[in-house]
């Protein structure tokens, strides 16, 4: 007889996002933040966390590690809960992209900007700007934005 399992007993999987990696590209190259470095940053999509709430995380590789592997650049990922993000509509999706990209420092060296600085109200007033900004509007202003 075959035992039955739980689906809350398996464990996390893990796929590539390039969907993700795509908008997350987009955004960055609209908004001008170009400390982020993408070809340092993954992207994935995990089924089967037990997570409550989160939406998506992002991940970075700490200094103490990144000498230890030899890198001389951060390392971030950047994950989303595919059960909870994938039924989001677009317009949220791109804010939870920001959100996760917004914890990223200027500095790109594996530190990490927490809550009190990515919150709600920030993000809104990001996006808003990513929305002008994609419809034409002073295409000038994104140079240095957040």
């Amino acid at each position: 007889m075959i035992p039955k399992i739980r689906e809350n007993t398996l464990p996390i999987k893990y796929f590539h996002a390039p969907d993700i990696k795509k908008a997350a590209g987009e955004i960055v190259e609209m908004l001008g933040w170009n400390h982020i470095l993408l070809e340092h940053v993954a992207f994935i999509r995990s089924l089967g966390s037990k997570s409550r709430g989160t939406i998506a995380r992002c991940h970075a590789l700490g200094k103490a590690m990144q000498i230890g592997m030899g890198r001389d650049k951060g390392f971030y990922l950047i994950e989303v809960i595919s059960k909870r993000f994938d039924n989001l509509p677009v317009e949220e999706q791109i804010k939870v992209i920001i959100h996760e990209l917004m914890h990223i420092p200027k500095s790109f060296g594996g530190g990490f900007i927490h809550h009190d600085k990515v919150h709600e109200r920030a993000v809104e007033k990001v996006y808003q700007h990513y929305c002008n900004l994609k419809q034409g509007e002073n295409p000038e202003e994104k140079k240095g934005w957040f």
